[in-house]
């Protein structure tokens, strides 16, 4: 933390000195990242829907081509099942590259801005919020 740095509030949280805006920082910065975990499950929801369809797909190609429609049939098999779901790419390539690249970067920068200002402590603001309800319940133990 910069030594230098206004600090607009005297709360501390586990000995840590933060401006409001360092505080807002890391907030902002830990939703978005909460954020990118949620979005990253929806594109897991989306990966195992699309592989369902998939295999009901597969599963209509050997129905048509038991009722003899194997035009049919080999179109799903030729056109549609290699294909990918968005240009040639399957969902499981979308999701490695979200994980591994965008969530995972920015997961990483907030974490060194973390270590930087917080000494690696997450939820600064959800702490000091704790501490001062705490703080003012009658008869709360800390335990």
């Amino acid at each position: 933390m910069d030594p230098d740095a206004e600090n607009t509030d005297d709360s501390t949280t586990a000995g840590l000195q933060l401006s409001d805006a360092e505080k807002d920082a890391l907030h902002d910065l830990q939703l978005a990242v909460e954020h990118l975990h949620r979005g990253y499950g929806a594109l897991l929801e989306c990966h195992h829907e699309v592989g369902h369809a998939m295999d009901q797909v597969a599963d209509a190609e050997d129905r048509l081509r038991e009722a003899d429609h194997e035009t049919w049939a080999n179109d799903l098999r030729d056109e549609y099942l290699p294909a990918g779901s968005i240009g040639d790419r399957w969902t499981y390539e979308l999701i490695e590259e979200f994980s591994d690249g965008f969530l995972r970067e920015l997961t990483d920068f907030e974490a060194t801005v973390r270590d930087e200002l917080a000494d690696g402590q997450g939820h600064v603001t959800e702490r000091e919020q704790q501490r001062r309800w705490r703080e003012r319940a009658e008869g709360w133990k800390d335990e």
